[in-house]
């Protein structure tokens, strides 16, 4: 079945889950680090105390996610989607009108929780369960919602900086979030039954079983790929979270970077494409080892970028790797560990990233703090994608074999 026959026959289950990663913008970095300038003049930050506001926040969120994760194993989307929703429209006019720094330490956690711990979250267990043969697709058109947030909110919103003070727009994202609700809910007024739940149509993982999230944190895969997990969140997270500090440091115009995003979501775009096609043509066993390598590149491209036009080719090549994680990561955990306990062991992965999210501005903004510009910190991160890369592979080698063989 091509793209656009799956696209049409799956349309509101695949618009569903376009909308949750979507929606999800309003609690990632790349959103929230829009308004550092104005957040750090406003409470009188440093880079590192806003970092360490922001790790502070994010860390409990990825504690949180282990145990709220597990929701999405006993709701369905529909009334689970509605909850976090709303919750995070609140978490957005909580943005909007804190008053001090101390506060600020909840509503970065509510933010994060809600937006990219459980937003993706569901987002990607639906998928998983919702479709297994054209798992790879269907992902793949989910994720189109993270894309469309990164190409045009950053621009949106950096516009209307001219306009508006940077409170009145937090207001507007919970506008936005609060406009998604019902379309969410007629979309899924007959959700699908999940057919990883069913009897007759299991998808297990290594072994032919369906692993619990204890056995998986018992196993030594999951070790393996943890640096896989952490990686693009820590330090894709850290890109985006010093994105003022990049072009200060460079000497570059914040919107003619911000102006860059459409060329990376095109590169994402075209590479979740190709990465679903290659999961449901070849497996996703393929794709996880090398999708670490082009952040290695990327990182490597944009340490000695001089110029714009070079912060463009490095941002493509991150959206390379971003296309491929999107899909390939997500993949992984379903087709090893099968898709029964997807939700409990998901959490672990999602707690994982949203963990990495926390690592990456805290671990830059000290280091900023101390004298060493983001700059100088991109070729150790561009080595710790390449050891990400390999740790990955030898896992995969080892233990693909215990996959049971397709039907």
């Amino acid at each position: 079945m091509g793209y656009l026959r799956f696209l049409i026959n799956n349309r509101l289950f695949l618009f569903a889950g376009f909308l949750l990663t979507f929606t999800s913008s309003f609690g990632q970095t790349y959103f929230i680090s829009l308004f550092a300038g104005e957040i750090k003049d406003t409470f009188s930050l440093t880079d590192g105390s806003w970092g360490l506001i922001y790790t502070i926040g994010t860390t409990v969120s990825a504690v949180a996610m282990v145990w709220v994760g597990v929701l999405t194993d006993r709701f369905r989307v529909r009334g689970l989607s509605l909850v976090v929703m709303i919750t995070l429209a609140a978490a957005c006019v909580a943005m909007a009108v804190v008053p001090n720094a101390l506060l600020l330490i909840f509503v970065i956690f509510a933010l994060r929780l809600t937006g990219q711990g459980m937003m993706s979250q569901l987002a990607a267990v639906a998928m998983s369960r919702w479709f297994i043969a054209t798992r790879g697709r269907a992902l793949s058109l989910s994720s189109m919602g993270f894309a469309a947030g990164q190409a045009t909110l950053p621009v949106l919103f950096v516009a209307m900086f001219a306009v508006l003070h940077w409170r009145s727009l937090w207001l507007i994202a919970a506008v936005c979030v609060l406009l998604i609700i019902p379309v969410m809910q007629m979309l899924l007024q007959q959700e699908r039954t999940p057919q990883s739940m069913s009897d007759d149509v299991q998808a297990a993982g290594m072994q032919g079983r369906h692993w619990t999230r204890g056995e998986m944190l018992r196993h030594p895969l999951f070790y393996l790929m943890i640096p896989m997990v952490l990686g693009p969140s820590a330090w894709g997270t850290a890109l985006f979270f010093q994105q003022v500090h990049l072009t200060e440091v460079k000497g570059w115009d914040l919107v003619s970077f911000v102006a860059l995003m459409p060329l990376y979501t095109v590169a994402t775009v075209t590479f979740t494409f190709l990465s679903g096609w290659a999961i449901d043509r070849f497996g996703v066993k393929w794709i996880v080892p090398i999708q670490m390598l082009p952040f290695a590149v990327s990182f490597f491209v944009l340490a000695y970028a001089d110029t714009i036009f070079m912060a463009g080719v490095g941002m493509m090549i991150f959206g390379v790797g971003q296309g491929l994680q999107s899909t390939g990561a997500t993949a992984f955990w379903s087709v090893f560990y099968g898709t029964r306990h997807l939700g409990s062991i998901k959490a672990v992965a999602a707690a994982l990233m949203v963990f990495g999210s926390a690592i990456g501005p805290g671990v830059t903004g000290v280091l900023i703090d101390l004298g060493i510009v983001f700059p100088e910190q991109m070729l150790p991160i561009s080595l710790f994608y390449v050891g990400a890369a390999i740790l990955a592979a030898i896992g995969i080698i080892r233990y693909q074999r215990s996959l049971p063989l397709p039907a």
